[in-house]
């Protein structure tokens, strides 16, 4: 099943829906574990306290570019669902997608010349810091910030529109990698295998689709949900 092609439904059971990697990295961070047996989408949300239309929101935003997120239908209830997946989506960067992107462009880079090992490590380390400061920032002002809001406790010093105004864009550094290696990484330049430069690639576009994803959950469910609570119409 292409699952640019679901329509999703509550009454759909759930393990007719696992048929891409996309998925099966939804169902991890919101931690529902495999084992559906019949069990509906519904059914399965209810057991795991979470609700349905929040996880069919996340599934059309992964599997449809196209797609426009709404928070029509989405409660109070639900941020805190939306903070923790989140968390599990750095999480799952920080310990998994860049080391594994670091170590195959150290591998890259192993035979190259040594201009473009200097050039592009220390592009690769920029990058890095650059990643690491904005997730800090989510996690130690943003989300704290959120949670407080959610219990009552609004700061006036902090808006969750000041995160907006705030909101850096961590994957055009990762464009530019990309376009150096498709672009300038030449056989003479770099006689790596040529394999390892996809592998860097491949690493690349899986990482940009999990960022542009990340972002579109920020931009439209957190900050709406957030800023109606702080006018006191959620």
């Amino acid at each position: 099943m292409n699952p640019t092609t679901i329509t999703y439904s509550a009454k759909m059971k759930m393990a007719e829906i696992v048929c891409c990697p996309e998925q099966l990295s939804i169902l991890e961070r919101l931690n529902i574990r495999l084992g559906f047996g019949e069990a509906t989408i519904e059914e399965i949300c209810g057991k795991y306290g979470l609700s349905t239309n929040l996880f069919i929101l996340i599934c059309n935003i992964y599997t449809s570019d196209s797609y426009v997120p709404s928070i029509e239908g989405l409660t109070r209830s639900d941020i805190p669902k939306v903070v923790s997946y989140l968390k599990k989506t750095h999480s799952y960067w920080l310990e998994q997608c860049f080391p594994r992107l670091h170590a195959n462009i150290h591998a890259m880079l192993q035979s190259c010349d040594a201009i473009n090992q200097r050039v592009l490590n220390q592009f690769y380390d920029d990058y890095d810091a650059e990643v690491e400061k904005h997730l800090a920032y989510e996690e130690n002002v943003v989300f704290p910030y959120v949670m407080s809001v959610i219990h009552g406790e609004q700061n006036s010093k902090y808006h969750i529109l000041d995160f907006e105004k705030n909101h850096s864009d961590i994957d055009e550094k990762l464009r530019d990698l990309k376009n150096i290696i498709v672009k300038y990484l030449s056989d003479d330049q770099c006689a790596s295998n040529h394999s390892v430069r996809i592998d860097v690639l491949n690493d690349i576009f899986k990482i940009e689709t999990d960022l542009n994803k990340h972002t579109l959950i920020e931009n439209s469910l957190l900050i709406p949900l957030v800023s109606k609570i702080e006018k006191g119409i959620l």
